[in-house]
């Protein structure tokens, strides 16, 4: 098939997707793909074949998957990055880069990078054994290669330039490896570590713009302090959100905030934007009858204060049977039903500053 059929193709694709899509785009923007980067939120699969314990390619992960298969999402079904490109118009999920079955056309539209258990600080990458953002920063260099030998190197520059690349991490950074591993703590206050964490970030949206991306979104952290295992090992006996957590956040974030800014303004025809995730969860939070949760502060799978990847297996006693009902499906993780009012929120709330 030679380039411009190919071409021919991808374009007749998204007008038909864009149609689809559920987050109203300003008038004749597209968005051909979505390249994502970060942890276990967006994850879908690329930590299955790793030498890691932070998995979760076993029920009942999954199990409101179509066919109730684990597929190395943390969640009952879909996961974050799933509803961005669903919510885009792009496709239906987004798969992940090192899935064995993943197709050349697959990359026309856009790959998953992430992997569970990483962070902006390399030493959580290392706690966790997951892939850390320079090892999913060379793999879209491989990606982008194959893009050019499938459809031409002009072909694939477009594809880049005008194709939506986000990060989704920094959790793990915060809850593990500051507050449960004594390097970081002892070395940093929390003002320097979330400088240590910053300067992460930048570099990366750096070495992002200088392989062609150029509508770059940073995903915020979320009130991490508010997630069950964070209330069960730090909120005391009446398991509440641990502050100093959900404070050393909105810190984080703040400076995040900044640096998209800044780098909006001095990096030529950049858009970098700032994605807030933390207030529109905080708000699911503190308002679970409007989105129709009755379970805010434990996970749907077992007793949903501790249960997460291995701990959260097929014969965890007490795993709930209405998962619609909570907002949690582990103790870290979101439930599908959560994910998807939740990322339409971010999406709705940032989607004018890509263009």
């Amino acid at each position: 098939m030679t380039y411009n059929v190919l071409w021919l193709f991808l374009s007749l694709d998204l007008i038909f997707t864009s149609a689809l899509a559920i987050i109203k785009l300003p008038k004749n923007a597209t968005v051909p793909a979505v390249f994502m980067f970060g942890d276990s939120i967006v994850d879908t699969g690329n930590n299955n074949n790793l030498t890691t314990i932070i998995k979760s390619n076993f029920p009942p992960y999954g199990r409101d998957f179509p066919g109730g298969v684990p597929t190395g999402r943390f969640s009952n079904g879909k996961v974050a990055s799933d509803f961005v490109v669903e919510e885009l118009g792009v496709k239906e999920y987004l798969p992940a880069y090192l899935d064995p079955d993943l197709q050349e056309t697959d990359l026309l539209t856009g790959v998953n990078f992430a992997s569970s258990g990483s962070g902006y600080d390399p030493l959580t990458s290392t706690i966790m054994n997951a892939m850390p953002l320079s090892k999913q920063l060379d793999m879209l260099k491989e990606c982008i290669e194959r893009l050019n030998k499938y459809v031409g190197e002009e072909k694939a520059n477009s594809i880049i330039s005008n194709s939506f690349f986000m990060v989704e991490t920094g959790s793990d950074d915060l809850v593990n490896t500051y507050y449960r591993t004594p390097t970081r703590f002892f070395q940093y206050d929390i003002y320097a570590y979330t400088d240590l964490l910053l300067t992460e970030a930048s570099a990366f949206v750096q070495k992002l713009y200088e392989l062609g991306a150029r509508r770059i979104g940073i995903i915020s952290l979320p009130p991490v302090g508010c997630i069950p295992s964070q209330r069960t090992l730090a909120g005391g006996t009446e398991r509440r959100c641990v502050e100093k957590y959900n404070e050393a956040a909105e810190l984080f974030n703040t400076k995040l905030s900044a640096m998209a800014d800044f780098q909006t303004n001095n990096l030529p025809d950049a858009r970098v934007v700032f994605m807030d995730a933390y207030n529109p969860f905080l708000h699911i939070l503190q308002h679970i009858h409007k989105y129709g949760f009755e379970v805010v502060d434990k996970g749907c799978c077992g007793t949903g204060m501790i249960e997460v990847i291995f701990l959260c297996n097929r014969w965890a006693p007490n795993t709930c049977t209405n998962v619609s009902k909570y907002v949690f499906w582990d103790s870290y993780h979101p439930t599908e039903k959560a994910y998807q009012i939740h990322t339409h929120q971010v999406l709705q709330n940032s989607i004018h500053s890509f263009f």
